[in-house]
């Protein structure tokens, strides 16, 4: 028997066209949504671990800025402790200094000179005084020179002044005190025993 298609053949094509063209629409939105989710939620993922990544350092930065505070102000107290202990230590070496400048001065001043003013600025004495001839001033100049702990003595100012009725000659005179450390261990020749 023949069959004979009497329904419009290309309207149903054409439907059957559209229904597949919805599907695939239908379709590639469903998979362009997914990779979109895929994709943002890697995205995501990345920039949260990131971000973890970055408040821990930002964690680990805060504790080392402390450790550095820390240390620097142990440095500080190190270096304010070091300051003292040097400062101790010139004090413990030099406290006998000034004994044995007064010590010496008692020796070797000469009768007739008599000190107005004695100043000591670290190692360097200055000295003012009274004496009745510029010969005693020399002989005191010459005791200075022969001294184990004074040296270099440089006169300054001589001039004729009166005191007491008397006619003096008042000077200024300028020597330096020797370190208890090159006087109190004098150097041992090379070939020398014990």
């Amino acid at each position: 028997m023949i069959r004979i298609n009497l329904l419009p053949h290309r309207a149903e094509k054409r439907r059957v066209r559209q229904i597949q063209f919805a599907a695939l629409c239908v379709i590639s939105v469903v998979l362009g949504a997914l990779l979109v989710g895929f994709v943002h939620a890697a995205i995501s993922s990345r920039i949260s671990y990131q971000e973890r990544r970055n408040e821990y350092l930002k964690q680990e930065t805060a504790i080392l800025d402390k450790q550095i505070a820390e240390i620097k102000k142990l440095r500080e107290e190190t270096q304010s402790l070091l300051e003292r202990k040097n400062v101790v230590e010139n004090l413990q070496s030099t406290r006998s200094d000034v004994v044995h400048l007064l010590d010496q001065m008692l020796r070797i001043l000469p009768e007739g000179v008599y000190l107005k003013t004695l100043k000591q600025t670290g190692n360097k004495i200055n000295i003012t005084g009274y004496a009745q001839t510029n010969a005693r001033i020399s002989t005191l100049m010459r005791a200075i020179e022969n001294s184990p702990w004074l040296d270099s003595p440089s006169l300054g100012v001589i001039q004729a002044s009166s005191a007491g009725g008397a006619r003096v000659s008042e000077f200024t005179l300028t020597f330096n005190l020797t370190s208890t450390k090159d006087t109190a261990a004098p150097a041992k020749p090379a070939g020398a025993k014990g």
